[in-house]
């Protein structure tokens, strides 16, 4: 049996596809970032006896050890998250390569993405864009990063505490960079304030509750000399390497969104 890795709703629990469904039914085992979350969703869909284990980030190299001669064996075993799909910001990265390594089939059910929705719901100008997952924390790193992507749409996570003093920063850096704050999507209290980082941070002024994903618009500024797109480039590499991206991985990306070569960028954060 394939390993099923599964996406599930990032917040209106009817955000289910039948497939999700018959998956979560007839899986032997359901890997759970926090099993009282995913028992929520099972049972919104009456779906009972199915054995639920953690697997989250702090005990997911044991997990992954334990699991893999289980999938050999054909034991039928789900992946999720508490919301959305799981490796992305999420566990299971590890337990997807584990799996193809062993020879395991692995297959993935889509479904929600806090991407999508907030880069839909945003009405920001996207032709490409860039989701660097969560910001890093230190004000600097945060406006070093997004200023390397400033002539592409960039996506990112950040934490309501944080948010405040995100918006802040980047509107000194370029306050009239159109922005777009996601807060709750798909819930009952969703909000999405539209407006240039300037008008967003004062709307932001103290943490708001709730899950937020930023989406920000390709900034308006010329871009500056060929040797300053270099240098923020490089930092870029080094952020999300920070962040936990490999860094052939993280090179290649900031190089399709600034046109910086991918070897120049891997060779100099070395």
């Amino acid at each position: 049996m394939p390993l099923a890795v599964c996406a599930t709703p990032i917040g209106n629990l009817e955000d289910v596809t039948l497939r999700l469904l018959a998956e979560l039914r007839g899986a032997g085992v359901i890997l759970c970032e926090d099993t009282r979350h995913t028992r929520r969703l099972l049972e919104r869909h009456e779906i009972s006896g199915a054995r639920l284990l953690s697997y989250h980030e702090h005990n997911e190299a044991k997990r992954t050890a334990e699991l893999v001669p289980r999938l050999v064996a054909g034991e039928r075993v789900a992946l999720v998250t508490d919301a959305g799909m799981p490796t992305i910001s999420d566990p299971g990265t590890r337990l997807v390569a584990a799996a193809r390594a062993a020879g395991v089939p692995v297959t993935v059910l889509p479904g929600p993405s806090a991407v999508e929705t907030a880069l839909a719901a945003s009405g920001l100008p996207v032709e490409r864009y860039a989701f660097v997952g969560f910001l890093p924390r230190g004000a600097s790193a945060v406006a070093e990063l997004v200023r390397a992507l400033r002539d592409t749409a960039v996506v990112a996570f950040e934490s309501p505490q944080r948010l405040p003093r995100t918006l802040r920063t980047l509107a000194a850096d370029d306050e009239t960079r159109e922005a777009a704050v996601c807060r709750e999507l798909t819930k009952l209290h969703e909000e999405v304030m539209r407006g240039t980082l300037r008008e967003v941070a004062l709307r932001f002024a103290e943490p708001p509750k709730g899950e937020i994903t930023l989406v920000l618009a390709p900034s308006a500024r010329s871009r500056g000399s060929v040797e300053d797109d270099v240098e923020a480039s490089l930092r870029a590499v080094a952020h999300l390497v920070d962040a936990g991206l490999p860094r052939r991985r993280a090179a290649e990306i900031v190089s399709n969104l600034t046109g910086v070569a991918r070897n120049t960028l891997y060779r100099r954060t070395l």
